[in-house]
């Protein structure tokens, strides 16, 4: 494996119609990916995408932050590997490779050990220090080795923004760095250049030693999968291969103490695992033969054998860090507001300094020394580096905090709006319950309950549905024949309809069949004696006649209760909203003490949700199923549950990865923590700009001040970020 990973076996090469930037169709493409090192700011990523989305064959470029990946998609045609390496190599980053991989490392020029990293700036401080000595014991040579220091060390520096600006940015703090230390020199501050540089540098090593523990979380989470896992062949003969190679169907074997490379159901017995990486719980859980075990979970008691559910890149883990690249570009509103500022703010700020240079000069006969050197003073203090990290830096520590509590994201925007929740809406079955529902009782109006069961059993075999599966399940403890249905047809929200034998099948709510139950004395007593008893009830008739009643319940899940006491002391009003019939709804939405509304289709579920929003409230729904997604998309945030449909995990902004109701108070307190960091973040940045902007034009302050303003904003910002990384919530 290069640097560059093309991985076949996940996918990452693949073949379809696209359309290059030069307009021309390509059905070959390729997916190259690397690591970048020396990013310190989201802005960075802007930075390698400019320098590399002009490139010929390059199709389109993402660099992730948060995992610090570049993803290029290029025409498989062109050699774009080493164009992408040598542009981002121009604009002042490096491409990592692997530690298998030192060779193809050293080829591509990429540095490596502690001293590549440190080394410019020990050699540098070295020359400063040696300059200041000469200043106490031979002042005469001090300004040239000032001088001297200043250029030596301006050169990485001019070459970084010589880069950024043919690669679309020209106003980086590289660039305004080489103005001020350039015009430093003509003032003859030699000292106050060299050290203006020097604060720069160091301040940069903190903005990057800052931004590695605000991407530590996600960095975790990625080292959770094993690269390597143990495959049982189909002779029985064993062989480690990567994990990136096994398919669906695969055989694994796996130790104590060794975690899961991919998604897998259990193949023997029983097996105990550590999932606190994943769910923040310390106690081992015990899974049973067929349950599904996520990737990343650590094999406690015995070796055990696993059979791969998870596609190459598919696996739990991946799929968490996907969300959390993809969340980097939905933006909080706040976020895009401080981008779109920032875009007129620096070049506005360069004409500002300008002015400043030379309008009292020429029009009112004052300094040119003193009024450049307020102006390059200016130019650092207006570097907005400190403003545009005040919010990804605060937004990518909540992602990963929330990430490691098993909530995922899906961006700045979600996160900002769960903090202004007032209204949170609630599927019921799969959401506030288990979604397991068992068979209570079964009542026979024609024929048997052996009848009823197989009739109800055929049309329901295919269905996704928890109610479905519970009839089906209550069909094979019986151990009666099922059926073949021909014809089925699902009626979304109603029920399933199919021939069984030559006889037209109907399994449906009360609320669809009632006509039906209407028609036999007894039924209605019947289904409200079910209904008190908070029993969801399937109805089936066969060729239009009443045949039976199907009562079945369902389990609150487990922390329900806690969760619904916790937002309403939030002053975040619940309400239930369900396909069930009333009396089961009440009965649950009694014991969690909420609001409901029963009996809803999905498009009245969006309804109520519309009407909510209409008064003004936020709100967020959580869900679960098909019938879900519209309601889903719909609210303000959309909260799938993580063994939900897909349907309902691509429409949602969030996803409880692992069931945990408990977890959406933390949630919403994570967002308002967030919201409060970031006003706290940008207030700080703002006013001390503002401060020490008037202190220069006054004079009291200078170029040191001015770097140690931005830099120490920067830094300041940035830790005060690294804190929602401990929140408890």
């Amino acid at each position: 494996m290069s640097c560059c990973t093309e991985t076949k076996s996940s996918g990452y090469q693949q073949q379809a119609t696209v359309m290059t930037q030069s307009g021309q169709i390509s059905k070959n493409f390729i997916r190259f990916q690397w690591r970048v090192q020396g990013m310190d700011c989201p802005s960075c990523a802007s930075k390698i995408e400019n320098a590399v989305k002009t490139l010929e064959g390059v199709i389109s470029v993402r660099v992730a932050f948060a995992t610090e990946r570049l993803i290029v998609l290029a025409d498989k045609q062109t050699n774009v590997k080493i164009a992408v390496i040598q542009a981002v190599k121009k604009a002042g980053f490096t491409l990592a490779g692997t530690a298998k991989n030192q060779a193809d490392t050293k080829q591509e020029g990429m540095p490596q050990g502690v001293f590549a990293r440190f080394g410019n700036l020990l050699a540098f401080t070295m020359m400063v220090l040696m300059a200041v000595i000469a200043s106490k014991v031979t002042p005469a040579y001090s300004s040239f080795l000032f001088t001297l220091a200043t250029l030596w060390g301006m050169i990485p520096i001019a070459r970084k923004a010589s880069g950024l600006i043919r690669a679309g940015s020209p106003f980086a703090i590289e660039t305004l760095m080489v103005i001020a230390a350039t015009g430093a020199l003509v003032l003859g501050e030699t000292a106050e250049a060299a050290m203006v540089l020097l604060l720069f540098m160091v301040g940069e090593h903190l903005e990057a030693f800052a931004a590695g523990r605000a991407r530590q979380g996600v960095q975790k989470l990625m080292a959770l999968t094993p690269d390597t896992a143990l495959k049982i062949n189909a002779d029985g003969s064993q062989n480690e291969v990567l994990a990136e190679s096994l398919l669906p169907g695969d055989v694994i074997e796996v130790w104590p103490g060794q975690r899961l490379a991919v998604d897998a159901s259990l193949s023997g017995r029983t097996a105990s695992f550590d999932e606190s990486a994943l769910t923040g719980e310390s106690v081992p859980v015990e899974h049973e033969q067929g349950s599904r075990v996520l990737a990343g979970a650590l094999l406690v008691d015995k070796v055990s054998r696993f059979i791969v559910l998870s596609k190459p890149g598919e696996n739990a883990v991946d799929r968490i860090i996907r969300l959390i690249e993809e969340a980097e570009q939905s933006k909080a509103p706040i976020e895009r507001f401080i981008d779109r500022f920032s875009r007129w703010y620096t070049p506005a700020m360069i004409i500002l300094a300008a002015l400043i240079a030379v309008v009292p000069p020429l029009l009112m006969g004052q300094s040119w020394n003193a009024w450049v050197y307020k102006a390059l003073a200016l130019l650092l203090i207006s570097c907005p580096c400190a403003l545009v990290i005040s919010t990804p830096a605060a937004v990518t520590s909540a992602l990963a905090a929330a990430s490691r509590r098993g909530a995922l994201v899906k961006g700045g925007a979600a996160l900002e709006q769960l903090g202004r929740v007032t209204h949170m809406a609630f599927d019921k079955t799969g959401t506030l319950t288990e979604g397991k529902p068992i068979v209570t009782g079964v009542y026979a109006f024609s024929g048997d309950e052996a009848f009823v069961i197989t009739r109800a059993a055929a049309v329901e075999t295919g269905s996704t549905h928890p109610l479905a599966g519970a009839i089906i399940d209550f069909a094979n403890e019986r151990q009666v024949v099922i059926p073949t249905a021909s014809h089925r047809e699902t009626m979304t929200g109603l029920g399933v309809k199919g021939d069984v034998m030559g006889q037209s099948v109907v399994v449906g709510t009360p609320r669809h069949l009632m006509e039906a139950v209407k028609t036999v004395s007894g039924a209605e007593a019947i289904l409200t004696g079910f209904e008190q008893e908070g029993c969801s009830i399937a109805v089936i008739t066969v060729d239009g006649e009443l045949t039976g009643l199907i009562a079945l319940k369902d389990t609150l899940r487990k922390g329900g209760k806690q969760s619904i006491d916790q937002l309403n002391a939030m002053g975040i009003k619940s309400i239930m909203l369900s396909g069930d019939n009333p009396l089961a709804v009440a009965a649950i939405a009694g014991e969690l003490d909420m609001d409901y509304r029963a009996g809803l289709m999905p498009e009245e579920k969006s309804s109520a949700i519309m009407s909510l929003t209409r008064q003004g409230s936020v709100v967020a729904m959580v869900g679960d199923g098909i019938n879900d997604a519209p309601a889903l998309k719909l609210a303000d945030v959309g909260i799938a549950m993580g063994e939900g449909s897909d349907v309902a995990l691509e429409t949602a902004d969030c996803a409880l990865t692992h069931n945990r109701l408990e977890e959406l108070p933390g949630l919403i307190s994570l967002s308002k923590a967030t919201l409060f960091t970031i006003r706290q973040n940008v207030t700080f940045a703002i006013g001390l700009k503002a401060l020490f902007l008037v202190t220069s034009l006054l004079g009291y302050t200078g170029l040191w001040v001015a770097i140690l303003a931005d830099t120490g904003a920067t830094a300041i910002v940035t830790a005060n970020a690294l804190r929602l990384l401990r929140h408890k919530g």
